[in-house]
């Protein structure tokens, strides 16, 4: 199993970014995917989630701003991100749910002026 994500970076306050996470070694399609997030100095949290059947469900402090997708033909899920805060910046994962979790490397998001 094999987890890359790509697209983060540095944005101003109020801009977007579009997280991406390729998959591989795995049937992607029968696996629930989520997106975590771990800020400095804290604990790695929940962000998204996207189960096999396309429901898709998000945390609170991202609810309206941020958005979870997957598309299962090119093996990937991505984290379409809006409205983005200072306290949004942190390294941003990809889970997956397959007989087991499975992370990926994280990608670095800082939202900044």
């Amino acid at each position: 199993v094999q987890l890359v994500e790509s697209g983060g970076g540095l944005v101003q306050p109020g801009g977007s970014l579009r997280l991406s996470c390729a998959a591989s070694g795995f049937t992607f399609s029968s696996a629930q995917m989520s997106w975590f997030r771990q800020a400095p100095g804290k604990e790695r949290e929940w962000v998204a989630t996207i189960t096999t059947g396309d429901m898709a469900a998000a945390a609170d402090p991202v609810k309206g701003r941020f958005t979870i997708s997957r598309d299962n033909a090119k093996n990937t899920v991505h984290l379409q991100m809006n409205s983005l805060k200072s306290e949004d910046t942190a390294v941003y994962y990809c889970r997956a749910n397959y007989f087991g979790y499975y992370w990926g490397q994280g990608t670095q998001v800082t939202v900044s002026s």
